[in-house]
């Protein structure tokens, strides 16, 4: 569940804590201890609304880059206490620090691929493939928490297998990122910062 939450939460993280909300606060699933507070009404609204705001968001290629640089700074550390608050400090604190240590990591990993992956898709001027890839990227979280409850091991090995394909994809992902940058600086006539960037 915590390796679940931590990859979820990359992708799709106010999905994330409104599903596990509801499903805690409509008892479909039994919530650990230090992750009760998201079955409270208060955090269901919230994240509900915040979760049709990123759906929305999502599907416009270039309120959708913006949303997921922003949300570089929100989506890794919310992954990272999703998944401690699984452990729970009761099991042990250091196995919580572990957890969210790994659960961060995870977060990021699927963060920077779905970011990296839908900067290249954003830059096709047509939006059938931004749909797209928005509406898998909906089901897969969907999908994901399903099946991290009803089938965990099923879910493990696939999660495996996501990051090895992530640990392949990100290098390829960065050099585009790169690449764009570099055009960007050019036609803004940003010698110097082209240079530091090409030296990065």
């Amino acid at each position: 569940m915590a390796a679940a939450l931590a990859w979820a939460s990359g992708i799709r993280l106010y999905a994330v804590i409104f599903l596990v909300g509801l499903a805690g606060q409509q008892q479909w699933v039994a919530l650990p201890e230090h992750l009760k507070v998201l079955s409270h009404t208060y955090v269901i609204v919230v994240s509900g609304g915040m979760f049709a705001l990123e759906f929305l968001a999502d599907k416009i290629p270039a309120i959708d880059s913006v949303w997921d640089v922003i949300h570089t700074v929100i989506r890794i550390p919310a992954g990272a206490l999703l998944a401690a608050g699984v452990i729970g400090v009761e099991d042990g604190a250091a196995w919580a620090v572990v957890a969210g240590l790994l659960g961060g990591t995870i977060t990021a990993g699927t963060h920077f691929t779905k970011t990296g992956s839908r900067a290249l898709i954003n830059a096709s001027p047509e939006p059938v493939t931004n749909w797209t890839a928005s509406f898998t990227e909906d089901a897969l979280t969907v999908g994901g928490l399903w099946l991290a409850v009803a089938h965990p091991a099923v879910f493990l090995v696939l999660l495996g297998a996501f990051i090895l394909l992530m640990l392949w994809l990100l290098p390829n992902l960065w050099r585009f990122i790169r690449r764009l940058l570099l055009r960007l600086f050019r036609m803004l006539g940003l010698a110097d910062a082209e240079v530091q960037t090409t030296k990065s």
